[in-house]
């Protein structure tokens, strides 16, 4: 049956539960999925914009229909619909929602990729065969489940081989097949950076069109092509549907009138031509000429007051002409869910956002936000304004490398220093500070031309960031606003600029994808091809003989477990924590080891014997736990000493591996080898930390052991919703005290009881970053 042109599945909206509801003699319980007509949820939308309206709908699994506060309602594609129903138990479906990153990776999975997968309480390598519907149901939406191979230790362990209840999804070695919902798949993030998400970006048109007019429009930044087929809708919602000849398939789309343009009138190649075209696509129009406009057009950021005088705060993200309205209007996504769309106006998309966050106003009713334009004569007089650079943050050109010692104390120390935060900015802020402040290991990031050039935001990161924090120790807001206005329109993902974010999650982004930087890390693991990262993540079992484990500890740890090797010496080494999201801590203190030894993990690099420190030849996993020999740690011995070791008869069914020992260290000159093997040390210099959703950081600027600085970009505040954060850097010389302490005496320690900030080193770490300044002038 056709509904308005469609298929039935296509005029349901599916929404998820964000409240328990009480129905009959039992409770829906939060992560329900329901799901409603498409025309009862417009009818509402359009009759009622109360903030305490209802809908009714129908929960999956039920049958009878609930009237539900629209505010308990999160409305889901159908494709993450899916995802969620074939998670099982209501609550952890919940969990899954809100988390997001994994649904949407779960979205770019296809058939042939590599993945990690969670079976028996462990992570086992699998590879993806099948991704659809496993069960015989007749429900209007089936769950989708994806079928794995497991790989490596994994194989023999899973549940089939490919076949559940009779019918064969794929094929695969006897046991190793699971089907499995998206919340027990470690997706690659490379997935979600190769996404774009598409978005009808409006175009200036060329007068009417009637159905069977040949057309084009954008989807990002592709051209698409298409017969017009339906313009009943034009008068009403200034939409027309399109059958898009997309290859293989056709779609039919219903796209916005102002984007489409004739055929014969449009490019002839498949991507946008030139930044000019650019320029007026994603505004809707030439808005210079429109007194409307003012400095206002996209990527601005604004606020509006509402009818009973609350302020609200977002950024432009379209401007034009809407159907059955005057005037120039502008796309606002607001900072807080106080919006009543998505992006879309009378069922057409118009700009991305999430539920909530999206509405549509004049243009001339949006005002510059306040916020950012505060005069150094609306700072406290406590904060000096007669600096000239925290008024207006002036670009810094010239090559300004970084302060050290007392010079570093002079430039950074004090309240309205730092880089200042602003609407969910502290994982960027402390990221920078910590890379930037105080060491040069990352400038090639600045200066260096790279294989994919961003020169705009390598430029921002340089002028704007990096050089004025080191001349004149502050960084303002807005500066970092427009680092993450960019970063949303290279990375297609309009939540940067609003949006908390790992920090990980941004370094991959600047140093991979949009700078094309040399991976920092090049490991290798047994078998395996050498792989690239740029961060690394501490994985390790619990080990309850580690109460306050080090860095060092940790990561000789992590390796065994994982078989890894690194291939060369990084020049920095950024090591993430074990953790299990942002909550839960494997380990309640971690020691910072401000000398990283990494000899016994380089692939080819000459180590000594554990008993007689001569060359070592011969390495032993199975004797990493043997705490008889020299504690939990990597363990490699010499011709003589492996086979006295493994004469014990516990040791005799060891599996030993063979050292790989460069040419050049076995022809030494005269012969002989040197009577010490040489030793690879990393140096620590700064340390990113999280509590309660929040980052912050702690820098060494210094040679001597006190010379530790910490930095929050939200310490205080001036003012309330219309002020400004006011960012600290302040000097912690007690940490020294507690890493000279005994192991014994901090595992002991009271956090609560610790001085200063130094609980926060200790319990709150999530980022350790090491250099080598040896190795960073070959970089």
């Amino acid at each position: 049956m056709d509904l308005c042109g469609r298929e039935v599945e296509d005029c349901i909206m599916y929404f998820i539960l964000m409240e328990g509801f009480p129905m009959g003699t039992h409770v829906v319980k939060a992560g329900s999925l329901c799901c409603a007509s498409e025309d009862t949820y417009l009818q509402r939308i359009s009759g009622d914009q109360s903030p305490h309206m209802s809908l009714s709908v129908t929960v999956i699994g039920e049958t009878d229909i609930i009237e539900v506060d629209f505010n308990d309602l999160e409305p889901l594609t159908r494709p993450i619909a899916a995802l969620l129903l074939a998670v099982p138990d209501p609550t952890e479906r919940l969990n899954c929602f809100l988390e997001r990153g994994p649904l949407e990776l779960a979205l770019r999975v296809e058939p042939g990729q590599q993945v990690n997968v969670t079976h028996e309480q462990k992570i086992f390598p699998a590879l993806v065969h099948f991704v659809g519907n496993i069960l015989d149901t007749s429900t209007l939406i089936p769950p989708v489940y994806f079928g794995v191979e497991l790989k490596g230790e994994g194989e023999g362990r899973g549940q089939n081989d490919g076949t559940y209840k009779g019918v064969t999804f794929f094929s695969c070695k006897k046991n190793s097949g699971l089907f499995l919902p998206f919340n027990k798949i470690h997706f690659p993030e490379s997935l979600l950076l190769d996404h774009v998400t598409p978005i009808c970006l409006p175009i200036d048109t060329t007068g009417p069109v009637k159905s069977g007019d040949k057309v084009a429009f954008y989807i990002e930044d592709t051209l698409k092509k298409g017969i017009v087929v339906i313009t009943d809708t034009q008068e009403s919602d200034g939409c027309v549907e399109v059958l898009v000849d997309d290859g293989a398939q056709n779609e039919l789309l219903k796209i916005p009138l102002a984007s489409i343009m004739k055929e014969e009138l449009s490019p002839t190649g498949g991507a946008v031509p030139g930044a000019e075209l650019k320029r007026s696509v994603s505004s809707g129009g030439n808005i210079r000429n429109n007194p409307d406009a003012g400095s206002l057009g996209i990527s601005s950021m604004v606020q509006i007051q509402y009818s009973g005088g609350e302020l609200v705060y977002g950024i432009i993200r379209w401007v034009g002409l809407l159907p059955d309205t005057e005037g120039m209007m502008a796309g606002v996504e607001l900072e807080e869910d106080k919006g009543i769309t998505n992006g879309s106006w009378k069922g057409c998309q118009y700009f991305q956002c999430p539920p909530k966050r999206g509405i549509f106003v004049k243009l001339k009713a949006c005002q510059p936000d306040t916020r950012f334009l505060a005069s150094a004569d609306s700072l406290p007089k406590d904060l000096e304004p007669e600096t000239p650079s925290r008024d207006n943050n002036p670009d810094v050109m010239e090559k300004i490398p970084p302060p050290q010692g007392a010079r570093a104390v002079d430039i950074l120390e004090g309240r309205m220093k730092g880089i200042q935060g602003h609407c969910n900015s502290c994982y960027m802020d402390a990221a920078l500070f910590s890379l930037f402040s105080c060491s040069s290991i990352l400038d090639s990031l600045l200066y260096k031309p790279s294989s994919a050039p961003n020169g705009n935001i390598q430029r921002i990161l340089r002028e704007d960031i990096v050089n004025p924090l080191r001349k004149n120790g502050f960084v303002s807001a807005r500066s970092v606003m427009v680092l993450r206005h960019q970063l949303m329109e290279e990375s297609q993902c309009p939540s940067f600029t609003t949006s908390e974010k790992d920090p990980e999650e941004f370094l991959n982004l600047i140093m991979q994808r949009i700078l094309g930087m040399e991976p920092l890390l090049m490991l290798q693991s047994e078998g395996q091809k050498v792989q690239d990262c740029f961060c690394y993540q501490i994985f390790i079992e619990k080990q309850p003989q580690m109460t306050v484990p080090s860095v060092q500890q940790l990561l000789e740890h992590s390796f065994h477990h994982s078989t890894l090797k690194l291939a060369q010496i990084p020049s920095c080494f950024i090591i993430q924590t074990p953790r299990f999201g942002k909550e839960y801590k494997m380990f309640s203190k971690i020691v910072p080891s401000l000398e990283l030894d990494i000899t016994d993990l380089l692939y080819d690099s000459p180590r000594e014997c554990v008993v007689c420190g001569q060359l070592a030849t011969m390495e032993c996993a199975d004797c990493f736990k043997d705490v008889i020999l020299s504690g939990s740690s990597l363990k490699q011995y010499c011709d003589v000493c492996s086979k006295k070791v493994h004469s014990h008869h516990k040791r005799k069914c060891h599996a030993l591996t063979p050292l790989v020992v460069p040419e050049s260290f076995l022809q030494e000159p005269g012969g002989q080898r040197p009577s010490q093997i040489p030793r690879e040390t990393l140096e620590l210099f700064a340390v990113l930390c999280i509590e309660t959703s929040h980052y912050v950081s702690f820098v060494k600027y210094g040679p001597e052991k006190g010379s530790w600085m910490f930095f929050d970009s939200m310490a205080d505040r001036h003012g309330n919703e219309d002020g400004y954060n006011i960012p600290t850097v302040s000097l912690c010389p007690e940490v020294a005290t507690y890493l000279a302490s005994p192991l014994k005496e901090l595992a002991d320690q009271n956090p609560r009881d610790m001085k200063g900030v130094a609980k926060r080193l200790f319990c709150d770490a999530y980022m350790f970053m090491y250099q080598s300044k040896r190795m960073a002038l070959y970089k």
